[in-house]
């Protein structure tokens, strides 16, 4: 089963939707990311300072003491002076001796059993193979970075004297509650954006869609038979008004093949029109001029029975005449109804009347009303009447006894005839033709019974339909109002 493809409006707007949505992601994303970045900074520069201003202060010890300036007289040097440090600076501290042993804390320890560890090998290797002599070492503790430097300081002549080691832990609590802060009003402001996007990109899709979506509906009501109207576009894109040319284009090409198509088809009907006119006018001709000929060919004046035989062949010749004439009528009639002569007539009246030249033991006329009346031509619904019970005759095969039905009834406002027959029926293939001028099944007839009948019919804009079934019968139903909408 093949997925329901999406309009081209609904895509524009999914994407520009999308598009707002991940640049929303994104700059949430790296405003989190520099966040993170500048916090780092601002502690990596913070424990710089501290270190920077701690050696100084030692520096300015080493130089002020009486006592001299070894490794091994450093605690008695800072003895005191580590805790002013430390109170001055407001920061903790250690000192170390090159080997790592701890030498001083500034935060004093009460307990004396304690004994604090030296520093790893590894801290001491990396300290030495650094340049500066400086190390960092960074452990998870408590939810945060805890930071912890180490470097060498030295004496006036640069001999290294011991390690100073200053913790640091990074409290982002502060910061990652303004952050938080900041993303909520973030997350507004995006929320704010998107309504405004999905509202902008409605609209948007909808502008760029309209001009496709006039290319469409022409092109949906394009139609051969009639003239179609060209696409004007003001402020159309490239893309679009090259299509709309290309469709203008079609539009001339198509009108000029529908003149042709429409002049070759008249052409061709006018052909048809004259060849049935000469056949069927030929076939009276024909026994006419034999009838002439015979009696050239046999003509006496002295015979006694002249008188009969010539009122034979008058009246021989008279009666293809009439053939002809009737055949010219019936073309005429064809192409140019006659003006209607309205009257309010009862239709049961006028049918009965019309089914009277039938023989009753074949016809069946049904109608529960005495009386329908209606505005209507009472010869053409008698040519109604009589062309379906013709046509519902002829259609029964020779070996079958005939069973015609007429039913007459109101539906409404309208009035519904219905002939039923037990006929041949009509097949598939013919059921698009027999409304069509001049075609037949017939071995006699010019086809335009039923089509005369439509013609009346669309004119009291009524209709005509049929059922039908092979070797069962058809049954064909007329319906038209009561009263002609031009008598309204």
């Amino acid at each position: 089963m093949s997925k329901r493809k999406l309009s081209l409006s609904t895509r524009i707007f999914i994407y520009m939707i999308m598009l707002v949505v991940l640049a929303s992601i994104l700059i949430a994303g790296v405003t989190i990311y520099q966040y993170s970045e500048q916090s780092q900074d601002y502690h990596r520069l913070r424990l710089e300072r501290k270190e920077s201003q701690l050696i100084s202060s030692i520096n300015y010890v080493l130089k002020e003491t009486t006592w001299e300036v070894t490794t091994e007289n450093l605690p008695l040097i800072f003895k005191d002076k580590i805790y002013e440090i430390a109170n001055i600076h407001n920061v903790s501290f250690n000192l170390y001796d090159l080997e790592g042993n701890l030498i001083k804390m500034s935060k004093p320890n009460f307990d004396n059993t304690a004994i604090e560890p030296p520093l790893s090998n590894e801290i001491l290797n990396k300290l030495n193979q650094s340049v500066p002599k400086r190390f960092v070492e960074k452990i998870k503790r408590l939810g945060g970075d805890y930071r912890s430097s180490y470097i060498i300081f030295t004496d006036n002549s640069a001999k290294p004297l011991g390690v100073l080691n200053v913790p640091y832990f990074d409290d982002d609590s502060l910061n990652y509650g303004e952050l938080k802060a900041f993303l909520i009003r973030l997350s507004y402001a995006y929320l704010i954006m998107i309504l405004v996007a999905i509202a902008f990109a409605y609209f948007v899709s909808k502008y760029i869609t309209k001009s496709l979506q006039t290319i469409r509906d022409k092109m949906k009501a394009t139609r051969l038979e009639k003239r179609n109207q060209k696409i004007e576009l003001a402020g159309a894109s490239l893309e679009v008004s090259a299509l709309v040319e290309s469709y203008n284009s079609m539009i001339d090409e198509l009108e000029d093949s529908a003149i042709k198509l429409a002049t070759s088809e008249r052409e061709q009907a006018w052909r048809e029109m004259a060849k049935q006119v000469a056949h069927e006018i030929k076939n009276p001709l024909t026994p006419m001029r034999l009838s002439v000929q015979n009696f050239q060919r046999k003509f006496d004046p002295q015979d006694p029975d002249i008188h009969k035989k010539l009122d034979e062949y008058t009246k021989t010749l008279i009666q293809q005449i009439d053939t002809m004439s009737s055949i010219a009528s019936a073309f005429s009639d064809f192409a140019k109804m006659p003006a209607q002569k309205l009257e309010f007539l009862n239709v049961v009246e006028v049918v009965e009347l019309a089914l009277e030249i039938f023989p009753e033991n074949n016809i069946q006329f049904i109608s529960k009303n005495a009386k329908i009346m209606a505005n209507f031509d009472r010869s053409q619904l008698i040519r109604i009447i009589t062309n379906l019970v013709k046509n519902a005759i002829q259609s029964i095969p020779n070996d079958r006894v005939p069973q015609i039905s007429i039913q007459l009834f109101l539906d409404a406002d309208e009035v519904v005839v219905a002939v039923k027959d037990n006929g041949s029926g009509i097949t598939k293939a013919i059921e698009d033709k027999i409304f069509e001028p001049k075609f037949t099944t017939k071995t006699s007839g010019m086809g335009l019974g039923l089509p005369m009948v439509k013609n009346i019919i669309q004119t009291y804009n009524g209709s005509i339909d049929f059922y039908s079934k092979i070797n069962e019968g058809s049954q064909f139903t007329v319906r038209f109002p009561k009263h002609n909408p031009d008598e309204l």
